[in-house]
């Protein structure tokens, strides 16, 4: 089980250069909804997009919680937030269990942050912070392709391991995925 002192220290805020990474509030839905809309930000992730501001706000409100239903995992979750102008950029989460490994870290950024670097950024950032509060082993998966993903988790110290098959269904559709690797001992996070 995840106790509460663990799981407030995994799903602290982080700060890089230029974001902060809150910790995502059912508020954010009305921020982030419209970007949310973009049929291009569903080509490599198998979320849905979202019918209102209304049911985002629902559905992120029963992940406020950052446990799984079961009490096994964390799932902290960040908003990512430009410093520059308060704006609301995409999001970033995490499963982490009582050993203190991450099977799971994902991520999405909303099309006018694509190709400025802030997702490599934030990637970095919460490697090193997962880092320092315990985190020993960090899994990524990227859909097949999505070759700006893979470049990402690269930058942010992680390792190519294996094709996982059929693995994501998105739009109704099963794709590989690549899975990615990232371990402390391997003293692979860089500095945010």
């Amino acid at each position: 089980m995840i106790s509460d002192d663990l799981l407030a220290r995994l799903a602290a805020p982080i700060e890089s250069p230029r974001l902060w990474l809150e910790p995502l509030r059912a508020t954010h839905a009305a921020e982030l909804f419209e970007g949310l809309q973009e049929p291009e930000l569903y080509r490599w992730i198998s979320m849905h997009k979202p019918d209102s501001v209304e049911a985002l706000a629902a559905h992120w409100r029963m992940l406020e919680g950052r446990r799984s239903p079961d009490g096994q995992f964390a799932w902290p979750i960040w908003v990512l937030r430009r410093k520059a102008d308060g704006r609301c950029l995409g999001r970033l989460d995490a499963e982490i269990d009582a050993q203190l490994n991450a099977p799971n870290l994902g991520y999405y950024l909303l099309r006018p942050a694509w190709g400025q670097g802030y997702a490599s950024e934030a990637v970095q950032a919460t490697t090193a912070a997962l880092r320092e509060r315990g985190v020993r082993r960090i899994v990524s998966t990227v859909t097949v392709g999505n070759q700006a993903s893979a470049r990402v988790l690269q930058k942010a110290g992680f390792v190519f391991d294996r094709i996982l098959k059929d693995n994501d269904c998105i739009a109704g559709q099963m794709h590989d995925d690549e899975a990615y690797v990232w371990t402390a001992d391997a003293l692979s996070a860089p500095a945010a």
